[in-house]
């Protein structure tokens, strides 16, 4: 497994990263061998990085890393990423919420530190303003004293909502790192689309997080599994404007009309294109079973989507995807 640096912090970090969360569902609902198998297979194919959050499963995800990894000695530990998300109705103590939030999580995970924490609100009216993050006393600020602690290594964002307060916060240098969506039904974080895209546009902010040193964890490569398979598996949940899933199964039938397998399976094909764009720092994969596992490995070991393919898709992109 080849590793990329994990913006300005240092860190190497392997090029997919288990997302330990619902819709690939596999740390939440398997069974304890499954799970154990799971981890050794990700450590034996280099993977360094698991990335959960305190709302995965209301906790019981990073509760089975807690003891999933206690089980491994010390040394071959992949770092631990987690995310909190603010009640939006108790902004008076941002500080303390944040504070609560962690210890819960260090508690589930049975660590005294993680590696990156992060913001997993969206941004922008309606959820989270900027001012919240950025202002004296908010959220930055909180995180800021947390690593001074030693309770966190980094500290990051979910680059949802309002993309221009996403930028805003990319560019604040306040943040180390930004989970941003990114796949081949809507690839605005990091190509060029049509004027008149119907769906996110998430504006470039691949480019925005490299330009300012800013990781990125690219998440949502496989559409919530719509370009993984065809068979709906019944935890497909489209979190961009207007994008039913009727919708983004039909896109991605276009996608696979023009590529067909020459790139590899659906799944492959998808995390191929996110390891094309060299500002992606890796790609954060949900799993429902060790096949999918196997499937990803093996089309990290393909290597980035080349440029043809990438060529053959512009059209889709620019007439949003008009048929």
């Amino acid at each position: 497994m080849k590793k990329r640096p994990f913006g300005d912090t240092g860190l190497q970090v392997s090029e997919l990263v288990l997302g330990a969360g619902y819709v690939g569902g596999i740390v939440l609902h398997a069974d304890d061998d499954t799970r154990r198998a799971l981890i050794r297979r990700l450590l034996d194919g280099g993977v360094n990085w698991i990335d959960t959050a305190q709302n995965y499963g209301d906790g019981r995800s990073e509760e089975a890393l807690g003891w999933l990894l206690a089980e491994l000695p010390a040394a071959e530990r992949p770092y631990v990423s987690t995310k909190f998300t603010l009640d939006l109705a108790n902004l008076d103590d941002i500080p303390g919420q944040i504070e609560a939030a962690l210890a819960g999580s260090l508690n589930r995970l049975g660590m005294d530190r993680v590696t990156l924490y992060q913001l997993h609100n969206p941004l922008g009216e309606g959820s989270l303003d900027i001012e919240h993050v950025l202002r004296p006393g908010g959220v930055c600020d909180a995180l800021d004293g947390l690593r001074q602690r030693g309770l966190i290594g980094h500290t990051g964002f979910t680059a949802l909502g309002d993309p221009a307060q996403c930028r805003q916060l990319i560019e604040s240098g306040r943040m180390a790192s930004a989970q941003v969506y990114y796949n081949l039904l809507n690839p605005s974080a990091g190509q060029p689309i049509g004027d008149g895209w119907s769906t996110s546009n998430f504006d470039g902010l691949i480019e925005a997080c490299a330009d300012n040193g800013v990781a990125v964890m690219n998440i949502r490569t496989f559409a919530a599994g719509v370009l993984a398979s065809p068979i709906e598996h019944g935890r497909e949940i489209p979190i961009t404007a207007n994008a039913e899933l009727a919708i983004e199964q039909a896109r991605a039938r276009q996608v696979f009309d023009l590529l067909g397998d020459r790139y590899g399976s659906g799944a492959q094909t998808a995390l191929r294109f996110g390891l094309a764009n060299a500002g992606v720092s890796c790609i954060v994969i949900g799993l429902a079973e060790l096949a999918h596992l196997e499937e990803a490995l093996a089309g990290a070991a393909m290597g980035p989507l080349p440029d043809e393919a990438i060529e053959q898709l512009r059209p889709l992109w620019a007439s949003d995807f008009a048929e």
